[in-house]
């Protein structure tokens, strides 16, 4: 564990039962069901580029975004397309639809954690935003330096919550309760316009009021890594990654491509009404373990007795 003072405080969560998934927007999410989670602490908000900055400094750890790629994981791809970087996000000039994700994600060469846009560094003005451009590898690194983990997808829905049972917000029913913006996300018609004042970027953490559990930006500004393995069937199921191994996760559109995925949660500054509608705590993702994105974060999480 770091000797180093974490200037992420962590928040408990208390036991209980709760009320986990949503049967009115996407199949995956459902059913709504009971579930148990033992009591836990989490961060209070996403990891940091200043703390994802002090781990790298201590440790010399180098990302998976900054790697070579390995030709054999991915089939048919060029020799000269296997340069390490990360999914960047470059808004349409015109002519896209809000169905062909081709239209605005690029894999963009020299893009990581530190250079997000393989451009504006992290260093200018946005220490304090959530680190992004880190595959699940570097999420789980991050919390075993840190002496913590990352959470399952049961805890980190509950603790989304924040004790608000079946709402479809983590403040509630309403999306801007009183006219008040809750969480960074798209603002406008999704790919082509966005009227946020600085446009599709994170957001400093703590922008934006906290939950019940004193949480803040479980919902929007960067998804979150998770520690379980992805199935759209796995919500019927007594319990998910305990009963699931990685061959399981696999996408089945795309069978010659075996990397395995884990569940993202929380949705992120691109997540638009008339997209996705993904900003809500029972929304999940699936997400292949070795990509990095420009929203794509995490937080930390670790037992009560801890």
């Amino acid at each position: 564990m770091t000797d180093i003072a974490d200037p992420n405080p962590m928040m408990t969560v208390p036991s209980g039962v709760f009320w986990m998934g949503a049967e009115d927007h996407y199949p995956e999410e459902g059913p709504v069901r009971p579930v148990e989670v033992d009591a836990f602490r989490i961060d209070r908000h996403p990891v940091t580029n200043r703390q994802f900055a002090r781990f790298v400094a201590a440790t010399g750890y180098v990302t998976v975004a900054e790697r070579p790629l390995d030709p054999a994981d991915y089939p048919g791809v060029g020799a000269d397309r296997l340069v390490p970087g990360a999914l960047v996000f470059r808004a349409p000039r015109g002519g896209a639809s809000a169905r062909n994700v081709g239209d605005w994600w690029v894999y963009v060469p020299d893009a990581q954690w530190r250079r997000p846009e393989a451009a504006t560094t992290v260093f200018a003005g946005r220490l304090d935003h959530p680190v992004t451009c880190v595959a699940h590898e570097d999420a789980a690194a991050y919390a075993a330096w840190a002496g913590k983990r990352l959470p399952t997808e049961a805890e980190w829905e509950r603790a989304a919550r924040g004790g608000i049972e079946k709402a479809t917000y983590a403040w509630g029913n309403e999306m801007a309760p009183g006219g008040k913006r809750m969480a960074n996300i798209w603002m406008g018609e999704f790919p082509h316009r966005d009227r946020r004042p600085k446009g599709h970027l994170t957001t400093r953490v703590g922008s934006f009021p906290s939950n019940g559990y004193g949480l803040v930006d479980m919902i929007g500004n960067v998804w979150e890594w998770t520690s379980d393995w992805y199935r759209t069937d796995c919500h019927t199921r007594p319990a998910s990654s305990c009963c699931l191994a990685p061959d399981d996760s696999y996408d089945p559109e795309q069978p010659h491509i075996r990397i395995p995925r884990r569940v993202l949660k929380g949705g992120s500054f691109l997540c638009a009404p008339n997209y996705c509608a993904r900003y809500r705590p029972a929304a999940r993702q699936a997400q292949m373990v070795d990509t990095a994105s420009v929203h794509i974060g995490f937080r930390c999480a670790v037992d009560a007795n801890s």
